[in-house]
């Protein structure tokens, strides 16, 4: 069983040293959906939204938000990211209309990225919420999830099926 690295042997919050580590590339992809009603995916597909492209500014807070992980998690370093994309994808099922936001973040240094693609697809997820609530104030911010982390050291690199996550958001 793992231990808890971040707790002073008496209990206490502490930054772990991280200084002896080899810097390694490190990447992770994660995912977050967000299902809308009809009229917003007829807006946005056709191009009829006030707030305008409201992909291109939720990608741009995306990466804004995952450059600056560090300023929002205690006790986690500050890690240089060499990449940050953000990906959208439409889900249409079953008169379902999901977005389905993916973010990888890629780094060479000496700790994984995971917690950046996380918050980064949280505040794309945000940031299409904020810029839809006009229109519809019931979108679903649904699952969040890490799909795949490879890299790391002192844990076997990880992948999910974006699939099997996907269809059971509906």
């Amino acid at each position: 069983m793992g231990v808890f690295t971040h707790l002073h042997k008496e209990g206490r919050d502490i930054l772990i040293d991280v200084s002896y580590r080899q810097g390694i590339v490190q990447t992770a992809t994660a995912l977050c959906s967000i299902k809308v009603n009809k009229d917003i995916y007829d807006q946005i597909v056709s191009s009829r939204n006030k707030q305008g492209n409201i992909f291109s500014v939720a990608k741009a807070a995306g990466v804004m938000a995952c450059k600056n992980t560090s300023s929002k998690i205690p006790m986690y370093h500050l890690n240089p990211k060499h990449s940050v994309n953000v990906f959208f994808k439409w889900d249409l099922r079953d008169d379902s209309y999901v977005i389905h936001c993916t973010a990888t973040v890629m780094g060479k240094d000496s700790q994984r990225v995971e917690l950046e693609a996380l918050t980064a697809v949280s505040t794309v997820a945000l940031t299409v919420y904020n810029h839809l609530k006009t229109v519809d104030k019931g979108i679903f911010i649904g699952s969040t999830m890490l799909l795949n982390a490879t890299g790391g050291s002192s844990s076997p690199d990880n992948y999910r099926q974006i699939d099997q996550y996907c269809s059971k958001i509906k």
